[in-house]
């Protein structure tokens, strides 16, 4: 096995084994291998699903010998945050005492990927119940770029795990950033999908009208090859649309030539780091010279639809909750607590009042579409913080949720984004960008993410912990 093999794309690791230049299982064992040798250091993973995975592999390489091909993640291991339910093993919610439960059966997610043969490695650790701190009794997962710094939240370990070639792709959520914030400062690509287009049946949920599912992995194609694995109507899920799925891979290589690129400069610089509004400038001018129109638009006022976020949160997470919540209190840290506090005393009025803000920034956001194919804007207006800064900050009180000024709006309008790395700062700290476009144009997103990948790819950098672990 290669050096490079653990930060090969799922795509190319699919297209390797469907040659048979390279089997399931020994893919498999490979990863486990290292997982067992590097995730002491990241703590990535929250359990190994060792057996299931070997049965996984064994069974793929039966299929690939007897031609059956599943399609590009046939036999490919990847990995899942633990929120998503896998028949026979845990689903914590990042909340140590949930361990006792057992799912019953999978998950959409997890059912949509064992059935175009990927295998399934593990669960991802992440932050408690998905929202901003780890629980107190959870080793936090490491970032392989700097030690020291934040690995995102809430799905912190599925952007370490993949950072650190600990799987092939990851699934994660993002309610409020949290699969854009672990992607920045992890230096991977993430896509959040538009909301309703992966079913979160068997997904343990955070703010139900918020959650969106979707894939964290190095390469743009790998994104668009899981997506295109998990999206679509499910009818353990209501609020999953009936929109059909189109092949994410064969748009690819359509390029950017001719779409129209949208940028607020004002919204993307005021009380930005320089290095972020530099890396946004930087993307802007590589998508303009393969061909994107660049306009200057207006974003609709996000500030009242930040407050809205907090609100329908810390509501939707008390209802989610509710049966645990007071009756155990004493199985939650204490951030969490104060979450569940709020949105149990949250009059029904505010709720109510945060729906019609909602829906006047999705209406501001759906006509500014209608000028535009693309927005660009950052991930975080500042630099990744330090594990240090983080924990200082959650005790602060931030009415204005300036860290969520970039990554909630489109949470509370449904509008799927792309997020990828530009590089790092000093010290090592992850600079991202986001794309956002129309409900169900994810093609769009790729295809933009691909041409910046084939300008900078980041994709073939290697963490110093990963590597020297």
């Amino acid at each position: 096995m290669k050096d490079d093999f653990p930060f090969r794309g799922a795509v190319e690791t699919g297209k390797a084994i469907a040659r048979g230049k390279l089997s399931s299982l020994e893919a498999t064992r490979a990863m486990l291998e290292r997982i067992r040798r590097v995730d002491p250091v990241t703590r990535a993973y929250v359990m190994l699903m060792e057996d299931n995975a070997l049965a996984e592999a064994k069974r793929a390489d039966h299929e690939a010998e007897a031609g059956k091909h599943r399609g590009p993640l046939h036999g490919v291991p990847i990995a899942v945050k633990d929120l998503c339910d896998a028949v026979g093993y845990p689903t914590t919610g990042g909340i140590p005492a949930f361990a006792t439960h057992k799912a019953a059966t999978d998950s959409t997610v997890v059912a949509r990927l064992r059935a175009a043969g990927a295998v399934i490695l593990g669960k991802l650790k992440l932050t408690e119940g998905a929202m901003a701190m780890h629980h107190p009794d959870v080793a936090p997962p490491v970032n392989p770029w700097n030690a020291d710094l934040w690995t995102g939240v809430s799905s912190s370990g599925s952007g370490v795990a993949v950072a650190a070639g600990l799987c092939f792709g990851a699934l994660g959520s993002d309610t409020g950033g949290s699969i854009r914030f672990p992607s920045q400062a992890n230096r991977i690509v993430g896509l959040k999908p538009t909301w309703g287009r992966v079913s979160r049946a068997g997904v343990f949920p955070l703010a139900e009208t918020l959650d969106h599912v979707g894939p964290m992995t190095r390469r743009v194609e790998d994104a668009a090859a899981m997506l295109g694995t998990i999206a679509g109507h499910d009818a353990r899920d209501a609020t999953s649309s009936s929109e059909p799925v189109p092949d994410y891979l064969k748009a690819l290589g359509r390029g950017v030539k001719g779409l129209r690129l949208g940028i607020d400069r004002a919204y993307c610089s005021d009380g930005a780091a320089p290095e972020i509004v530099t890396a946004v400038k930087h993307a802007t001018a590589v998508l303009k010279r393969a061909g994107a129109t660049v306009l200057e638009v207006t974003m609709p006022p996000v500030q009242n639809a930040l407050a809205a976020w907090m609100r329908i949160t810390a509501a939707e997470v008390a209802m989610g909750h509710a049966a645990t919540y007071p009756a155990r209190k004493e199985i939650y840290g204490p951030y969490f607590t104060g979450l569940l506090a709020m949105g149990n005393a949250l009059p029904a009025a505010d709720y109510a009042a945060c729906a019609v803000t909602r829906r006047a920034l999705k209406a501001g956001l759906d006509a500014l579409f209608q000028d535009v194919d693309l927005m660009i804007m950052p991930v975080t207006p500042m630099l990744s913080p330090t594990v240090a800064q983080i924990a200082e900050r959650a005790g602060q009180n931030d009415p204005e949720n300036r860290f969520l000024r970039y990554t909630a709006p489109t949470d509370i309008s449904g509008h799927p984004t792309i997020t990828l790395p530009a590089g790092a700062a000093a010290g090592g700290a992850g600079i991202g960008f986001q794309l956002a476009a129309r409900p169900f144009d994810e093609a769009l997103l790729f295809r933009a993410g691909k041409v910046w990948q084939d300008a900078e790819d980041w994709s073939g950098h290697v963490p110093p912990l990963a590597a020297e672990a």
